[in-house]
């Protein structure tokens, strides 16, 4: 046994190396690469992907996890135990899959964001298809490498996100959503429901280089470490790390939506303080990260709507914030911007939804997605499906693509089956919540300026764990009940509910 935990140990140290320099590559791409460098970057990036495969594939490092496996019972590490689980659930996609389509799949995708970016830009979906259409046609074989008796089709895709969720509990969460929140919605955000804002509000002039000191103010607001985390811009915001030394952020600016670029930073930090805050000890190990992507979103959710939108938190900040905008938001009232920030409308961009209609935007790339996998949708129709299923579900309809169909990144660096945990998070994220405010006051640590407060108790529950519990088991020592999507919902309905 000691010689195949030598052996697993030993590779996996390689590959943390190369995952590091594709990493740091990506990032450079995805935040100041010039746009002249992508051809000479994809050549260099299939050498390393290759080499990766080399080693993931490598004879002796795929019989070392095999072994491990069928011996769990003899490692006394129970940290290591779920790692070797991973791992072999991982080799799936090595044993399975003929290496040069996954080779040439992974470049694919390493480009697929320039070609998104660009498609986006100009509104111009066709310019996109073929990209896509293979990214499609990728995953819809990899379903067929990977399915078993007990998870086949889309399933398997969503279980990579957030195991143990099929399509199955999925109709069920979106069910409810569609029973209890769509007609609710639908009657919130009626236009004579609307209350008017001072127009200074949605077409001021808010200069871009006061919005990023304000994006900076807010990284030690939230005690975002400096030391091993930054915060950059790029096209769509993202987080990424590696370990707890280094994780990093980006966000996205707006001259005439200040809004925008304050939320992307509050959620991107909601994800960089989990990794920052995952026990060091997994930096070197398989288990540095989070739970799983919905876990993950949770807690951007809950740092960016239940903490960062909420009236404690702008009676602190809103005079730094008029300090920094002094004629956009001369004579702006705090209660004014409170309600502009929290209102529910019918909007068309995800990243710019409100919490009442963020996860009916999510519910409509699920239903995509599914169709596009069980082949009951063409990718050269999503244009048309996508805008037939944002007027039933958030009543609006694009009139373009590139505030329909374009306006997401995920689905260029093949991501499907990712946008589901989005709405499973901010579920997971009222019911933490709830279970948090019965710890702590969260409204007067807010008050006192204090989010390290409630940093230190989501560290406690759930941060240090990195990638060593399941999303059931981190809901029962955070919250000691089983998933319940009620929390969500009721959350949402009395939040928004008509006076």
């Amino acid at each position: 046994m000691e010689n195949y935990i030598n052996t697993y140990k030993e590779t996996l140290k390689k590959l943390k190396a190369y995952q590091y320099a594709t990493w740091l590559m990506g990032w450079d791409q995805e935040t100041e690469a010039p746009k002249g460098s992508i051809e000479y970057f994809s050549k260099q990036f299939q050498v390393l992907a290759e080499e990766m495969y080399d080693l993931q594939s490598n004879k002796e490092f795929v019989e070392a996890i095999e072994k491990l496996y069928e011996n769990l019972d003899q490692i006394n590490d129970l940290d290591f135990q779920v790692e070797i689980k991973k791992a072999y659930k991982e080799l799936r996609i090595i044993k399975k899959v003929p290496k040069n389509e996954l080779i040439e799949y992974e470049v694919l995708t390493a480009n697929g964001s320039h070609i998104w970016a660009k498609a986006k830009d100009e509104n111009n979906f066709d310019m996109f298809l073929p990209t896509l259409e293979k990214i499609v046609s990728f995953n819809r074989k990899l379903v067929q490498y990977l399915e078993t008796d007990d998870l086949k089709g889309y399933d398997i895709l969503l279980d990579m996100y957030e195991e143990g969720f099929g399509v199955k509990e999925y109709d069920l969460f979106f069910d409810t959503l569609k029973e209890k929140l769509v007609p609710f919605v639908l009657e919130v955000t009626k236009k004579e429901n609307q209350k008017k804002f001072s127009r200074k509000l949605s077409h001021g002039k808010f200069p871009i280089d006061k919005q990023k000191e304000f994006s900076n103010y807010l990284l030690d607001v939230f005690h975002y470490d400096r030391n091993h985390g930054l915060l950059k811009e790029s096209a769509h915001p993202f987080t990424s790390g590696v370990s707890s030394k280094d994780t990093r952020i980006t966000t996205h600016y707006h001259e005439h939506l200040p809004a925008s670029s304050i939320f992307s930073t509050i959620h991107e930090m909601g994800h960089g303080l989990y990794e920052l805050q995952n026990d060091s000890k997994y930096d070197e190990t398989g288990l540095h990260g989070g739970s799983s992507l919905g876990i993950h979103e949770s807690q951007s959710r809950m740092y960016e709507n239940m903490i960062g939108r909420s009236y404690e938190f702008w009676q602190v900040h809103y005079p730094k914030l008029v300090e920094l905008f002094p004629k956009p938001l001369k004579g702006i009232t705090l209660d004014e911007f409170f309600q502009f920030i929290n209102q529910a409308k019918r909007s068309l961009i995800r990243i710019e939804a409100d919490e009442l209609t963020y996860s009916l935007h999510v519910m409509v790339r699920y239903e995509l997605e599914k169709q596009l996998i069980n082949g009951n949708l063409k990718v050269k129709d999503l244009p048309k499906r996508w805008k037939s299923l944002m007027s039933k579900y958030v009543g609006v309809r694009p009139s373009t693509d590139k505030e329909g169909v374009l306006q997401d990144i995920h689905w260029s660096g093949g991501a499907i089956g990712y946008f589901p945990t989005y709405a499973l998070g901010s579920a997971y994220a009222a019911q933490i919540y709830a279970s948090m405010d019965k710890e702590i006051d969260i409204k007067q640590a807010i008050l006192d300026n204090k989010i390290d407060i409630i940093n230190k108790w989501l560290k406690e529950k759930i941060h240090q764990f990195g990638g060593s519990k399941t999303p059931k088991e981190l809901l029962m020592i955070s919250t000691s009940q089983p998933f319940d999507p009620n929390y969500y919902v009721n959350y949402l309905i009395e939040k928004f509910k008509i006076n």
